[in-house]
């Protein structure tokens, strides 16, 4: 009963109802798209899209626009960016990650510091902040969430097969360009949703962290997709929690709880496979 009661008690304040009911719908989004991140390799995209999305935060917090609607179509053409980069261009993959993660962290940096300050701000900005998400946030990441697991769970079957096998894809008449540029708008809208909460350099975590521990256990595409998804909000769950009732930062313990969950997949891993020998 205790539980229920400290759970209530948690509940009872809207800056909670909202940092909830969007910090899940975010980690079922990112878990999501972040095992097909994991195979195609493209795991710190999200690294390089949040640090953009902290630029295109701190240049609309010195214009005075909302956070959001200069963020998301920003990162959305940064994915874009990543995207082309890493196959049109002589500088790809991790080379091409680095380049704009480091350039918009910098410009963030420079743009807050030149106007306000490095301020306790930023600190939210870049760790997260349950204060951070407005009603009208709210309202805007519902929508968004919807869209993205709408179109997640439409195209799950080309998302697959342009993850596993390009070539294969393309001779079955499947427009690759097309689903890999959807992938890069679905995370690009996912690390924007979950920045305000998560922080800058923290959101890539539910990404990467549920799709690893998923892949520890579990072979099909199927079965790790929907056990990542799970890992994501039970551990968002408790990470917000303990967050509340220890007075920490919210993503720092979200992302730990994902560690200690791969920590302890790997270990049953580690286990079965000597079991197995």
């Amino acid at each position: 009963m205790a539980l229920f009661d400290m759970l209530a008690e948690m509940l009872s304040f809207n800056f909670m109802v909202r940092a909830v009911i969007v910090g899940l719908l975010v980690s079922l989004c990112a878990a999501l798209l972040g095992v097909n991140l994991v195979l195609k390799r493209y795991a710190m995209i999200g690294t390089a899209l949040s640090h953009v999305g902290f630029a295109a935060m701190a240049i609309a917090g010195v214009v005075e626009f909302a956070p959001l609607t200069v963020s998301i179509p920003v990162v959305v053409a940064a994915a874009f960016l990543l995207l082309r980069l890493n196959e049109n261009s002589k500088i790809k993959g991790d080379s091409a990650v680095a380049l704009v993660s480091t350039s918009s962290l910098a410009i963030g940096v420079l743009v807050v510091s030149a106007t306000t300050g490095l301020t306790l701000h930023i600190c939210n900005v870049m760790f997260g902040s349950i204060f951070a998400i407005t009603q009208d946030d709210m309202y805007l990441s519902i929508v968004l969430g919807v869209v993205v697991l709408s179109l997640f769970v439409l195209f799950y079957k080309q998302l697959f097969a342009v993850t596993y096998d390009e070539d294969f894809a393309k001779a079955t008449g499947t427009n690759v360009e097309v689903y890999k540029s959807l992938l890069a708008i679905l995370t690009a809208i996912t690390v924007v949703l979950g920045m305000q909460m998560m922080g800058a350099l923290l959101i890539s975590a539910l990404t990467l962290l549920p799709a690893l521990s998923a892949m520890r256990l579990c072979k099909r595409f199927l079965t790790v997709v929907i056990t990542a998804a799970v890992i994501g909000v039970v551990c968002f769950a408790i990470g917000i929690t303990a967050s509340f009732w220890l007075d920490l930062p919210p993503g720092p313990c979200v992302v730990a709880v994902n560690l200690v969950v791969f920590v302890a997949f790997s270990g049953i891993a580690f286990v079965k496979r000597g079991m197995a020998r």
